[in-house]
């Protein structure tokens, strides 16, 4: 297979083949080629993951050839695009049109089609997750029909953050809004215990906060606040010092390992949405790229109490992480959101590339924040049984029969799906 292993290098798929479909049509003929001859296909975005989630025994299918061609629909303000386009891709073409996305991840580098199907988020306390901004999708189905489903309609709800389980999504129409200015700032100092007394107030102290942290001391390491500015106003109300913690002025260095240059533009300067949500820059290396990544959501207001049980892992954490960050998002809808009915806090972990260590430690972790009922992100590494997931996920039962309905021969499923009671087992399919 000519690309063997994720963005990241820590997970190495086993399909026999790999397809770069160019256009809708061959996405259509591939999908009913293989309803006619028995075989699995899974759709592959960017490769931003860091399991099996995206795997197959049979043909791995990306669309992030196909061109693009967005549609603005500004009196319905919502973009309608081929779901294989890059976030910072998009963001450009909206900026210059004077429209924005209301969120973006830390890497612009991923795909709308998977960031969306596996619950990607940015932060902000009222900010959804990706998939939020949602508002139809259309997908190559298992006979090999393209289908629209809208918001508001039955099923969709179950399919936006669908993990590839129904269908090969190509195109997206997301929600837009007027193009806006943000400010990023980094402060340093911040006790453990005012984040953990009034974690509310920390992380919705501006539009986007993000807490990095080693698990270890009395102080938070990082700080970052994203400030959105209305009008002309370039100082967002920015103080030099609160609760403790003070604003950097100077010269930053990276996060941790990454290069200080690939990052989006810090220290109080106003930018576009685009240059400052994202932690790391479109034409820059992201994160440190040799790394593992895990991540659980919990409820917000159990937050300090699930903080303080992995507080109490942090030495033996500490040694094979890169680092942790700490960021929150509203609830929503979507019923395998990690947000789903609930305000969150995610706790994200970037490790070193270790995976013996890393795998011995995350029972422990699982452990310490299993009386939270921690959701995993779908495409990050995690041991959650099944089982757990069937307890802290209250639709996948729903979304489980509904990918069935959909996909009754199991074309879009594969084993991680299966494993862990997103779809039922069935034989393995022939390669």
């Amino acid at each position: 297979m000519e690309t063997e292993r994720t963005w990241a290098g820590t997970y190495t798929f086993t399909a026999p083949r790999l397809r770069h479909a160019s256009s809708i049509a061959e996405v259509l003929q591939l999908v009913s080629e293989a309803a006619a001859s028995g075989e699995r296909v899974r759709a592959l975005g960017t490769r931003h993951s860091f399991n099996g989630l995206a795997d197959t025994e049979g043909t791995l299918l990306t669309v992030t050839g196909i061109d693009p061609d967005p549609v603005l629909d500004e009196a319905a303000r919502t973009v309608t695009v081929g779901s294989g386009i890059r976030y910072g891709e998009l963001a450009v073409w909206l900026e210059a049109r004077g429209w924005a996305l209301h969120n973006m991840g830390s890497l612009p580098h991923i795909s709308v089609g998977g960031a969306t199907s596996t619950g990607t988020h940015g932060s902000g306390n009222r900010n959804g997750v990706l998939a939020t901004s949602m508002r139809a999708l259309e997908l190559v189905a298992a006979d090999g029909s393209l289908r629209t489903v809208r918001s508001g309609e039955q099923d969709f709800d179950g399919l936006v953050v669908g993990l590839g389980a129904a269908g090969i999504v190509v195109r997206s129409t997301l929600a837009i809004e007027p193009s806006f200015r943000v400010r990023q700032d980094s402060f340093t100092g911040l006790p453990w215990e005012v984040a953990l007394d009034d974690l509310d107030a920390v992380t919705g102290a501006a539009y986007s906060v993000s807490l990095f942290t080693d698990w270890l001391g009395d102080e938070i390491g990082l700080m970052i606040w994203k400030t959105r500015l209305d009008g002309d106003d370039s100082d967002g109300g920015v103080p030099e010092e609160w609760r403790g913690a003070h604003r950097l002025s100077g010269p930053e260095t990276g996060l941790f390992g990454a290069e200080a240059q690939n990052h989006t533009l810090s220290g109080g300067i106003p930018g576009p949405w685009l240059e400052r949500l994202p932690h790391f820059r479109l034409d820059a290396t992201p994160s440190v790229g040799d790394e593992i990544q895990t991540e659980y959501f919990v409820d917000r207001t159990d937050g300090p109490a699930a903080l303080r049980a992995v507080r109490e892992l942090g030495p033996r954490i500490a040694p094979h992480l890169l680092i942790t960050e700490l960021r929150t998002t509203a609830a929503d809808e979507l019923w395998l959101s990690g947000s789903y009915e609930r305000e969150t806090l995610a706790i994200h972990f970037t490790w070193k590339p270790e995976p013996e260590a890393v795998h011995a430690l995350l029972p422990d972790i699982e452990a310490a924040l299993a009386p939270f009922a921690a959701r995993p992100h779908w495409g990050k590494v995690n041991r959650v049984s099944a089982a757990t997931l069937a307890r802290v996920h209250p639709r996948l039962g729903d979304a489980r029969a509904l990918f069935e309905r959909l996909d009754p021969t199991g074309m879009f499923s594969n084993a991680y799906l299966e494993e862990r009671g997103v779809r039922e087992p069935r034989d393995r399919r022939s390669a």
